[in-house]
């Protein structure tokens, strides 16, 4: 009795509950052992309510092998309810007027969702960018003007709260809507370091999660994780990537729903750009800005205008003087910025949001350490 259980013959979602008791027993069922999606809808298709498959479960269990199978207690899914109620979460169901229709069309379409913010987000039309944890310069800001113009083209920006890509995407994108999917617990921020960023996204956009309230995430979540990033979107733009990487997973599963998949090039020395690069060679779409994925989804799903990019908010100058250490998480915050492509010197101090002064003498001993190369025109690489 697993998710490779034998489909049921309707391909429709369970119709959604019409009782606060159908709604318990739901979450029940779907929270009880060796219960994954599949299923749970077709113990629903085959017995009608979630109270009639929770009281044959434990057959069902007998006659896959499983002795002495027991449901999952009701005070674990009201534990769960409590907790939703505190973190103020809502339900979002599968077959309800909130869940949206580009997500139910998924075969393996979370049946329930828990959601902290703005859930009209979800009923607006979706573009996902993903990317490095461990972005360049060059890849943090191509994902900030990316969401910025194409949210200010109508489009929700989602992505999945890792440091990196998904952060710029996400900050840029506060402003139009974005929506963050999370591998555990909606209530759960992970990483840590982005919990500022979490709150604000609660605050003006929307966070959602499949997995039960408290859960911490680990690494076998996060690939169910990504087919929701793709699922609800329109099309999946990857910035920046390694060639075995979560984003490339995303990237598959963008495909594996009929989805368009579009990819930012790079410079084949940089191991960040491989996966983009391998995507493009296999025939995903070239980008360059906002204007190439409007373009490519413009056949499907109609044009929307252009805007004109909004200048960037000049970042706030940093003291000059600092303790040797943070000296030396700027060497690092350097190093892990640059690429093999070079950037302008002052487009990397602007990034980094520190001053002149400051970044001078450490871009120095860099260069003299070897790690990074200066070009002519201002410009900066770091060696290959």
């Amino acid at each position: 009795m697993t998710d490779k259980d034998h489909n049921p013959s309707s391909t429709h979602p369970p119709l959604p509950p019409t009782t606060e008791d159908e709604q318990f027993s739901r979450l029940r069922l779907l929270r009880s052992r060796r219960v994954g999606i599949t299923t749970y809808k077709r113990l629903l298709t085959e017995h009608g309510t979630a109270q009639n498959a929770l009281l044959a479960l434990p057959e069902v269990a007998r006659a896959a092998g499983v002795e002495r199978y027991e449901i999952c207690p009701e005070a674990v899914v009201q534990a769960e309810l409590n907790a939703a109620r505190s973190a103020g979460a809502r339900l979002v169901m599968q077959g309800g007027t909130a869940y949206p229709d580009i997500l139910d069309d998924l075969e393996d379409a979370p049946p329930f969702l828990w959601v902290i913010g703005d859930p009209a987000l979800l009923l607006r039309p979706m573009i996902s960018i993903v990317g490095a944890r461990n972005a360049s310069s060059l890849g943090t800001r191509m994902a900030r003007n990316l969401a910025r113009d194409l949210g200010a083209a109508g489009y929700v920006v989602v992505s999945g709260l890792a440091r990196g890509i998904d952060t710029a995407a996400h900050l840029a994108a506060l402003e139009t809507g974005t929506i963050a999917v999370q591998a555990g617990g909606v209530d759960v921020i992970y990483p840590a370091e982005n919990i500022d960023l979490a709150q604000s996204i609660a605050k003006a956009g929307l966070r959602l999660s499949e997995q039960p309230m408290g859960l911490q995430p680990m690494a076998r979540h996060f690939p169910s994780r990504n087919r929701i990033i793709s699922g609800l979107s329109r099309a999946t733009v990857v910035v920046e990537a390694a060639a075995k990487s979560g984003s490339l997973i995303t990237a598959r599963d963008a495909l594996d729903q009929g989805r368009d998949v579009l990819a930012v090039p790079g410079s084949p020395f940089d191991a960040r750009a491989s996966g983009c690069n391998q995507l493009i060679r296999d025939g995903a779409t070239l980008v360059r800005s906002a204007a190439d994925v409007l373009d490519a989804l413009a056949p499907l799903h109609g044009a929307p205008s252009m805007p004109q990019p909004r200048p960037e908010k000049p970042p706030k100058p940093e003291p000059a003087r600092r303790p040797l250490q943070q000296v030396a998480a700027l060497h690092r915050q350097i190093l892990a910025r640059l690429s093999p492509t070079p950037i302008a010197e002052d487009q990397l101090i602007r990034d980094l949001a520190v001053a002149p002064a400051m970044a001078a003498p450490v871009l120095l001993d860099l260069e003299l350490e070897g790690e990074i190369i200066r070009q002519s025109g201002g410009m900066i690489a770091r060696r290959p």
